[in-house]
């Protein structure tokens, strides 16, 4: 009974603690309008690409990510902040793309070779798992249960990682279901929206970093 009370509650912590904000729906949006032309078989590929990475991305960020900023000595504030730049950058261009972008899927090899190139950076870092997850997932990582880690927790953390990483691809795999269920002013809405949004979170952890490092000036 103990261990599957243990089992329960690494998963939920991990799921209800990193699901908000990753937010799988949302992101499948903005990554559909950054590869308009993508066909159906495109984007099952890319959603494919995107969970598996950003399944390695978590868990490294839960298992060893604190080991390697300190090797590196990149402080979290510094991971704030750079990823703060290239977040709001990502959100600004989307809120600059032009609205009547209609471009219908046709086979054709090198769009696909260009659209799967992009399926780590920029899709999967930093729009689908951002500092803000990964900073998170460090603290998660570093804090470690009372009795000691179990197995039972890393089977844990393991079922959590794969349950968020199957929401990842199945809102990337039918964004376009979604889409179509919108319509195209209420998927132009939410592009805006959450495109804002995504500015939003840049400047937001740009300036926690910021203000994390001058903090840190005073201390010193």
């Amino acid at each position: 009974m103990f261990l599957l009370s243990e089992f329960f509650k690494s998963v939920l912590l991990i799921v209800t603690t990193l699901f908000p904000i990753i937010n799988p729906p949302a992101v499948a949006l903005i990554i559909l309008s950054m590869v308009r032309g993508a066909s159906e078989e495109d984007l099952t590929e890319l959603a494919r690409r995107i969970a598996i990475n950003g399944f390695v991305i978590l868990l490294a960020s839960l298992s060893i990510g604190a080991y390697v900023l300190k090797f590196f000595g990149i402080s979290e504030d510094v991971l704030r902040v750079a990823g703060g730049i290239v977040i709001a950058t990502a959100g600004w261009g989307l809120l600059q793309s032009p609205t009547d972008e209609t471009v219908e899927p046709t086979p054709d090899p090198r769009r696909t070779a260009s659209l799967r190139s992009k399926a780590f950076y920029p899709l999967t870092l930093p729009i689908t798992v951002g500092p803000g997850s990964i900073a998170v997932a460090i603290a998660l990582g570093t804090g470690s249960p009372h009795e000691g880690v179990l197995p039972v927790h890393v089977v844990g953390v393991a079922v959590a990682l794969v349950l968020l990483c199957l929401s990842i691809f199945f809102c990337v795999r039918y964004a376009k279901r979604m889409e179509r269920l919108l319509g195209t002013v209420g998927t132009q809405i939410a592009m805006r929206l959450f495109a804002f949004v995504l500015f939003c979170i840049g400047i937001q952890l740009m300036w926690i970093g910021v203000a994390g490092l001058i903090d840190s000036l005073h201390l010193h």
